[in-house]
Parts: structure tokens; sequence; C-alpha cells
């Protein structure tokens, strides 16, 4: 089972002055996949707000993938990217770049995002963009490795492990047969 806390990063949101569009329509295609949504959060751009959010949530284990939406881009107050970098344990860099990659039918400037990904223990963390279209677009774009890196963050590989180190050795005599 999927569990997705959604973090919409907006100081204009938080301050009223424009309505969350991002949070609400990320909630509704995180539904319509199954996926169990467990909170939505509203803070501002403060990379030291965003970075213990984002703990918090990965370390209490609230929610198996946190999706970001917002400070990815290249303002000063996009600090997004800043945030995530200091509370992964691993970055995932090919999540990021596919976005960016796919996201160049929906706009040329899709390359400018610094949006991040990776895992922090046991959750898998994902910057989107501050646009309900650029966020739906890119969680679109991810929503099948989605599955499969939950997997495998919760310890569900195919290896298992056995009664040695894991290590296998192959050595090559020459001149010998067996």
């Amino acid at each position: 089972m999927i569990t997705v806390a959604i973090l919409t990063i907006s100081d204009s949101a938080v301050a009223g002055t424009r309505e969350d569009l991002c949070g609400p329509s990320l909630r509704k295609r995180c539904e319509e996949l199954g996926w169990i949504v467990t909170e939505r959060i509203l803070t501002n751009d403060d990379e030291n707000a965003i970075a213990a959010i984002l703990a918090d949530r990965a370390d209490r284990f609230t929610a198996s993938l946190i999706l970001t939406t917002g400070g990815t881009g290249v303002a000063s107050r996009d600090v997004t990217p800043e945030a995530t970098r200091r509370v992964l344990d691993r970055e995932i860099p090919g999540i990021p770049e596919l976005v960016r990659l796919e996201g160049r039918a929906q706009t040329k400037f899709s390359a400018l995002s610094r949006a991040l990904a990776g895992s922090r223990k046991r959750s898998l963390i994902v910057n989107l963009p501050g646009s309900p279209k650029g966020a739906l677009h890119s969680l679109n774009v991810i929503a099948e490795l989605v599955p499969h890196v939950i997997q495998l963050l919760q310890g569900k590989t195919e290896h298992t492990a056995g009664g040695n180190d894991g290590t296998v050795v192959e050595t090559q005599q020459s001149g010998v047969t067996s």
C-alpha cells in the first residue's frame, strides 16, 4: 500500500493571497491511482521549515511517498531542492531527469527545474513543480515507477540474505580442466 503526504510550499498560499490548487489536484490524482493520502501540509518557502517537515514525516514513516510541490525554480525564494538535499539519505537523480525530459512536452521551461528526488529511510521524497498542470504531469510521468521504488525502500527485493557474504568469485585457470 502506498501512503502519501503532500507538502505544498508557497508563501502566497500560506498568506492567503493565492489558493493552493496543487495540493488538492495531487491528492485527487493519488487517490485515482489507489494511493492513500495521509495528509496535506502547507508551508512557507523556508528551507529550515521544509527540511524539518520532510525529515519528520520520513523519520516517523507517516507516508511511503512524500510529494512536495513548489519552490523548485530559480527565484531566490525557491529553496525546496536545498531543503530536500539536506534530509535525503540517497538521491535518485533519474526521477527528476525523467520529469524534466518529459516536461519538455508541456513547457520549454522544464529544464529550469531544480527538483530532486531521493530516499530518507523507507520514504521516497519527490519534488514537483508549483503549478497544478506541471505537478500533475510530473506525477503522471513517474507514477509507474513509484510502486517499485517503494517496494525496494521497504526491503521487498528479490535478493535475500544467504549463508555467505553475498560475494561471487569466478576464477579462470589456464591449462587446467575440471
